[in-house]
């Protein structure tokens, strides 16, 4: 292959003497409008977002002595409770939704019982995620909070469908 060579630019003397610079004459009709001041808050620093936390729940460590959370003592209404209305049915007063999450939490003992032990095994993080929310649900139905139980164990139960699609697709 045949090189080209780039031509090269001739060198200007150097200026020995100093050069006066311009100045501008003043706009003859100057701007209507001054340039408003704008205070920007200062610049995120990356360094700090470089490492995100995260933040772990703490749940309060079980004892004999606590008491149910619907024996306590109802805190009076405020003007926008009062205007609401209660915003769920609690847990003595509505029997059959309790019934249903008790019997989705007896449901999910029984999925997770019926595993065969291989693919127990072999999918173990996502039994013990189904195993953990199925407690969790239990506990949350002793406490009398039924929706949260439910939620619970609706969410193993949706963990058990996608580890018998799993399983499936071996």
């Amino acid at each position: 292959m045949h090189l080209q060579k780039r031509p090269k630019a001739p060198v200007l003397p150097p200026v020995m003497e100093p050069v006066a610079l311009a100045t501008l004459p003043p706009p003859k009709n100057p701007p209507l409008l001054t340039a408003p001041v704008i205070e920007i808050p200062p610049m995120p620093i990356s360094a700090a977002a470089a490492t995100p936390r995260r933040e772990r729940k703490h749940l309060a460590p079980k004892t004999a002595t606590a008491a149910p959370a619907e024996e306590a003592a109802p805190e009076p209404p405020t003007d926008e409770t009062a205007a609401i209305g209660d915003l769920t049915a609690g847990g003595a007063a509505n029997p059959q939704a309790q019934e249903e999450a008790a019997s989705l939490i007896r449901l999910i003992e029984k999925r997770v019982k019926a595993l065969p032990p291989q693919t127990a095994r072999k999918q173990r993080s996502q039994v013990n995620r189904v195993q953990n929310f199925e407690r969790q649900a239990q506990d949350a139905l002793k406490s009398g909070d039924v929706e949260g139980a439910t939620t619970l164990a609706t969410k193993a139960n949706l963990l058990l469908d996608d580890l018998d699609k799993q399983t499936g697709k071996e």
